[in-house]
């Protein structure tokens, strides 16, 4: 047996756990600010209600409503009941629920030519999204007005929202054009006579917070796009009375109203009627004033916010889109490889391969389920010889399996080094020419070591993968992970196989020849997935690597968040660390340049990737079942559903497993994807940290057991080939890397 070398200082195999804060501060923050992002686009865009000002509605009760406003003036300071009335022969032109980057300029430019201005009663979401046409409207000399931030009905809406709506406008107003205004239209009002007790209750509201709401007096009716002549009709004043006309510069197709506008200018100033603006018109003060610094300011960032949401809601929608895409072409492409898997394994490798195998059982503390792994191993049906090499144990591993006094198993104790050094050590003590390697808790099917071996037959076969099976099954932990294991990891083993660019032969059920392992230098200790890292060692080194799903083994799962966690973080980092220790792959040729161009791709897009998005699929999920419809929603979620289901059917027939546990699959969706992505993210950002990850191990819970009649009789003696003698780069080789 060959004596593993230290590694020196620095070197890689040497970790340390470092604590990990700032990457879960910057994930959340990230979170934070997408949701946030959403909630303002989903509330500045979706909670706009569009229906036409002048649409009827219900009044309610208005017993709270003073004689003098229903009667008086159409410009009210709420605060304390005051009105005030228009001039005689003057007319106000007021739009609302612009600016529109199509009608305004339109409207503004027949103004302008008629040497007119009025009075623009703007939506905060509108002016954010176009803070140039609300800076011409000032600069132009008219009136800007707010029109709330989503057009919602003040009346209605409670009186935190209505503070919001009108903040929210009056800062937007300030960072587009610097200026603040105090007139306010409420959405849906008209006259004063048509206030009710929620209507007025807004305007009270209003007044305290320092605005003058100003209602309409006559209404063009443009809103219903009656034709041109109709709209100058309704416009026309029926006697001397000054009066605040209602148009619109956005909400629809408003050219009827710029038609309409060219001929009713000129016509009301031939007729003596003065067009103004809502104060002069009313004898008021000017209605605008230079807005405080700070709030150009928090308008301007609120312009921008809005703009940056709008950008992160379209560049979600098409990473969506393109994720969803991509998903239906993997489950595609995985459906497929998996039908041609099942056809090409009908067909055999070669002659049968009959040689003895050597099975290498590194053990750490495996006192739990050392036994039934040893025993189901001697039971194969298949001459094997076993070698559990007991890698510095204190739970009495090594006792255990010496006090069986199994024929065909020998324990080789060692200090406590690693993984990679305890495989090391079996491999060169190992006699024989096929070795196989086993985690010290799997159980193996009596035919597990036969069919695993059957394709060395073909002498480009490096390795082999077997199909590992969960046992502990019970409880929701335990399905899901039988589950991912039925339908993650063999489907996708089916895949690779066909593409001759198999990542991963798995530590608890793998075949391996001698003479490959030779060749790349054995078992490597620079990843935390040394099975990960050994296996594409071996694909750059020529060999094929393939996956016999015949070949069974039964292993422990973990049994609570807490341990699956680790597992899989381990697995993670350590695939990474493989990863990018064989990128050099991705320009290379031949078997290598499969798995760069091939494997190491799919990894980066389906494990990688793909679950860093994760969260924000969750969040923009979550975002279209508030903002968005939430039948449309639920229905592309069940139709996700529905694909993994019938996937995981297939998948389930073909390894002949019972389809029961699939009931779990929903759920499956709410906590098991998210640990799986936040494990993603957090070995990730270990990786990127360049921090270093201890390894770590399993608890074992004892639930393995030898299957009912697998047990080797008492004096079985498994026949294995003689040792063979020493020969270059065998039992002298230096396996440690």
């Amino acid at each position: 047996m060959s004596k593993n070398r230290r590694l020196p200082r620095g070197r890689h195999s040497t970790v340390r756990n470092v604590p990990l804060r700032t990457h879960w501060l910057l994930l959340t923050t990230l979170v934070l600010t997408l949701s946030a992002a959403l909630l303002l686009q989903g509330y500045a865009t979706h909670m706009f209600d569009t229906t036409a000002d002048g649409a009827h509605r219900d009044p309610g009760p208005a017993d709270t409503v003073p004689e003098q406003i229903r009667t008086g003036g159409p410009v009210i300071e709420g605060s304390v009941g005051r009105t005030a009335t228009v001039k005689p022969r003057t007319i106000a032109l007021t739009f609302d629920d612009g600016p529109d980057p199509r009608w305004t300029p339109q409207i503004l430019d027949v103004l302008r030519r008629n040497g007119v201005r009025a009075t623009f009663f703007t939506v905060g979401a509108q002016v954010a999204a176009h803070p140039e046409l609300a800076r011409r409207i000032v600069e132009e000399g008219h009136q800007i007005g707010v029109h709330t931030f989503t057009h919602t009905d003040l009346g209605a809406a409670s009186p935190w929202r209505r503070s919001l709506e009108l903040r929210e406008s009056q800062l937007v107003i300030a960072g587009a054009t610097g200026v603040t205004t105090p007139l306010l239209r409420p959405p849906y009002s008209s006259t004063g006579g048509a206030l009710d007790d929620s209507a007025w209750d807004s305007v009270v509201q209003a007044g305290t917070e320092g605005y003058l709401t100003v209602l309409s007096t006559q209404d063009s009716q443009d809103w219903r796009r009656p034709g041109v002549d109709q709209i100058v009709a309704h416009s026309l004043p029926a006697d001397n009375e000054g009066q605040i006309l209602l148009l619109h510069d956005a909400g629809g197709d408003r050219s009827q109203t710029v038609a309409a506008l060219e001929r009713l200018v000129p016509r009301l100033k031939a007729s003596g009627f003065e067009l103004t603006t809502v104060t002069e018109a009313t004898g008021l003060p000017a209605a605008t004033h230079g807005a405080a610094t700070v709030d150009v300011w928090q308008g301007t960032s609120l312009i921008y916010a809005l703009r940056a949401s709008d950008w992160v809601l379209s560049a979600l929608s098409w990473l969506l889109w393109a994720a969803g895409a991509i998903s239906v072409l993997r489950a595609v492409a995985v459906f497929t490889a998996a039908r041609r898997h099942v056809r090409k394994r009908r067909v055999p490798w070669g002659a049968p391969v009959t040689e003895p195998v050597s099975i290498i059982v590194p053990a750490y503390n495996e006192s739990a389920g050392i036994e039934a792994a040893v025993r189901s191993l001697l039971a194969s049906d298949h001459p094997v010889e076993i070698i559990v090499v007991d890698d510095g144990s204190t739970d009495g591993t090594a006792d255990i399996v010496e006090s069986l006094r199994l024929p065909g198993v020998r324990v080789i104790r060692q200090r406590n080094a690693g993984k990679p050094a305890a495989l090391n050590t079996g491999i060169a003590a190992a006699s024989c020419n096929l070795l196989v390697m086993v985690d010290g808790d799997t159980v193996f099917e009596p035919d597990a070591v036969r069919m695993i071996v059957q394709p060395f037959a073909h002498r480009r076969v490096g390795a082999v993968s077997g199909n590992a099976k969960v046992v502990n099954r019970g409880g929701l932990l335990g399905r899901w992970q039988h589950i991912e294991y039925v339908v993650g990891f063999n489907l996708d083993r089916r895949l690779f196989d066909l593409a001759e660019c198999m990542p991963t032969v798995p530590g608890a059920v793998g075949a391996f020849r001698r003479e490959a392992l030779l060749r790349v230098g054995g078992v490597s200790d620079t990843t935390l997935a040394e099975d990960t890292d050994l296996t594409m060692a071996l694909c750059r080194d020529g060999w094929r690597v393939v996956y016999e799903e015949r070949a069974k083994a039964w292993t422990e799962a973990p049994a609570t968040l807490g341990a699956l966690w680790k597992q899989r973080y381990r697995w993670c980092y350590g695939t990474l660390q493989a990863m990018w220790k064989h990128r050099g792959a991705l320009t290379q040729r031949g078997q290598a340049g499969k798995l760069g161009r091939r494997g190491l791709l799919y990894l980066l897009m389906f494990q990688v990737l793909l679950p860093l998005l994760a969260p924000v699929v969750d969040v923009t999920a979550v975002f279209g079942l508030i903002f968005l419809d939430p039948l449309r929603i639920l229905g592309l979620w069940s139709a996700f559903l529905l694909l993994q289901l019938l996937m995981g059917l297939y998948a389930f027939r073909l390894d002949k497993e019972h389809p029961g546990p699939l009931w779990s699959l929903p759920l499956q969706q709410f906590v098991y994807r998210q640990l799986m992505y936040l494990v993603v993210i957090q070995s990730v950002f270990t990786a990127i940290a360049g921090s270093r990850l201890r390894w770590q191990r399993m608890e074992r819970y004892g639930s393995l057991q030898v299957p009912a009649g697998h047990q080797a009789p008492v004096g079985h003696q498994t026949p294995v080939a003689p040792p063979a003698p020493h020969s270059p780069g065998r039992q002298d080789a230096d396996w440690s890397r």
